[in-house]
């Protein structure tokens, strides 16, 4: 029989497509319908290991992706909202929720696919709440998963005939250690463990693979899907690289030891499908389950280890930023206002004093262009908005309390200094922005206008300092001269404009770095505006 090359590979890279948008368009509609909750879930409800596996399995349940549950974790590691050990206990949670799809995939649903495409696309296409669109996306996606199956499924029919296919499985079967690599491999090209176990189980359904090879492919699949999250973690922290590599290094594990007990472990899926008469499709789905609920019960009371490890391979430190407040004890809101006011404040200095480191790191990366700088000064604003939400929380219950006259006043400062504070967070992260555009831009300055931001944001910096230690001490000495520094600077931004203007007649620098300038200097304004309602506030208290 000749095989029409051309017509295989073309359906099978069309269903592979289709399985692919399928699986996006699902997730992206449960993710939708959940709105910013999975976020919050891995934020809230990660207290310890155990329960980041089961937040980790609900949020991959939801978005039909560990990959994506992975850079979320990555990004709340690098921000400072999770440790390493919570991370690491979401990840495991992420490879068991990932496997829910492999068990759809495994129902024969025969060919009601179709339906559920034109179900999926009505809600789409005739109706306007978004509720529906949601909820459109995902019945599409259902049906789309099963489509690209079937294209998929059809042109690797045609194998039955290759001898050379025929012989690469054996090798497969013959040397676990070949399937571990070809499921890595495909699993890095297509970007999607579940395209992986997908083709996967058409290749068991079809008989073109037995078991021996199939599952070292399916283990390998959970090594190729780390990539994602080692991606994820390269410009971020030290921690969320970490964390990447605790994903890496416990897929590795747990492959290594299935490897090792790959015999036992083909008898127990053969044993499980004898009793529940499972088909080839179910029989993966049940492997590639139980293989990542075992790996996560044999690994899960190591993750102090595992963190370690990681730890060791990965030294160093991104500095001293607790996410957390330190000082909000919410027993002293009923014991206690006036000391209740007295911790809020101190959580307010903690506050002031990132959001004036983060405006010095964002300094450094203004004057270095070094890209080390860029996590940090990401991780400072996410910590103020975190900071800002808990104070003002705190602040609020302490409202409802009765407040003698004096106390009033320190409370309302308190609320007006923390959304000071949170916006110099914004105005840092505004030129952080500004910075990448003009280096991914190639968008140079000129060495005055260098020099001359470099003169505006020291003065910043300095202004945020003083009110910062103004607020601390309640000095109206240094207040006075936040106020003087603050005139310093609404000077300084009208005459660098003026000379800005004259370097553009003179075409010493061009529009794009003009712009680039000119939103710069209009920032650091902002935040002398916000070191100066800070300083007012105490010189207004004072008098």
């Amino acid at each position: 029989m000749v095989i029409d090359w051309q017509s295989m590979l073309f359906q099978f890279i069309g269903g592979l497509g289709v399985f692919l948008f399928s699986i996006k368009l699902m997730g992206e509609g449960l993710q939708k319908s959940a709105d910013d909750r999975l976020r919050e879930w891995l934020n809230r409800f990660t207290t310890n290991p155990l329960m980041g596996v089961l937040v980790g399995i609900v949020v991959t349940i939801f978005i039909q992706s560990s990959s994506a549950t992975t850079v979320i974790t990555v990004g709340l590691v690098s921000a400072g909202f999770l440790t390493l050990r919570q991370a690491i206990g979401v990840i495991m949670g992420a490879n068991i929720g990932t496997t829910i799809t492999a068990f759809i995939i495994g129902i024969n649903i025969g060919v009601y696919f179709y339906p559920l495409l034109a179900i999926g696309a009505a809600l789409i296409f005739f109706f306007k709440k978004q509720s529906y669109h949601h909820f459109g996306q995902i019945i599409f996606g259902f049906g789309g998963l099963f489509l690209g199956l079937e294209l998929m499924g059809t042109s690797m029919r045609f194998l039955h005939d290759l001898p050379s296919f025929a012989e690469l499985t054996l090798q497969i079967s013959d040397q676990p250690i070949l399937g571990v690599l070809v499921g890595t491999v495909f699993t890095l090209i297509v970007q999607s463990s579940t395209a992986t176990v997908g083709v996967l189980q058409g290749l068991y359904a079809e008989h073109l693979m037995e078991l021996e090879g199939a599952l070292p492919v399916l283990f390998g699949e959970n090594i190729g899907t780390t990539i994602t999250a080692v991606l994820a973690s390269l410009g971020a922290s030290i921690y969320a690289k970490r964390a990447a590599a605790a994903h890496v290094l416990f897929n590795v594990i747990g492959t290594v030891i299935f490897i090792i007990f790959l015999t036992p472990f083909i008898h127990y899926i053969g044993w499980v499908s004898k009793i529940f008469h499972l088909e080839p499709r179910m029989q993966i789905a049940v492997a590639h389950g139980s293989f990542n609920i075992l790996n996560t019960m044999i690994q899960l009371p190591f993750i102090a280890v595992l963190a370690a490890i990681v730890t060791k391979m990965i030294p160093g430190t991104s500095g001293d930023i607790d996410v957390t407040a330190k000082h909000l004890d919410p027993s002293f809101i009923d014991s206690s206002p006036a000391i209740a006011l007295g911790q809020a404040k101190e959580e307010v200095l903690r506050m002031g004093d990132y959001a004036l480191r983060g405006l010095e790191e964002t300094f450094q990366y203004m004057k270095t262009g070094e890209g080390e700088y860029i996590p940090t000064v990401l991780q400072f604003e996410a910590v103020l908005n975190n900071l800002d939400n808990q104070i003002t929380n705190y602040l609020v219950m302490i409202s409802n309390q009765p407040l003698s006259r004096a106390d009033s006043v320190r409370h309302h400062m308190l609320l007006t200094n923390v959304r000071d504070i949170e916006r110099i967070g914004d105005h840092f992260e505004n030129i952080l922005e500004l910075l990448q555009y003009k280096d991914h831009h190639e968008v140079h300055l000129s060495k005055s206008a260098r020099q001359d931001l470099i003169g505006m944001f020291s003065l910043a910096i300095e202004a945020v300092r003083k009110s910062i230690a103004a607020l601390d001490t309640a000095s109206l000495s240094l207040a006075q001269e936040v106020t003087e520094l603050e005139s310093l600077i609404d000077d300084m931004e009208g005459k660098l404009r003026q000379k800005h203007i004259a370097r553009l007649n003179t075409n010493e620098c061009n529009g794009a770095a003009g712009i680039v300038f000119t939103d710069i200097v209009s920032n650091l304004e902002r935040i002398g505006d916000h070191a100066v309602n800070i300083a007012d506030s105490i010189l207004g208290i004072r008098h």
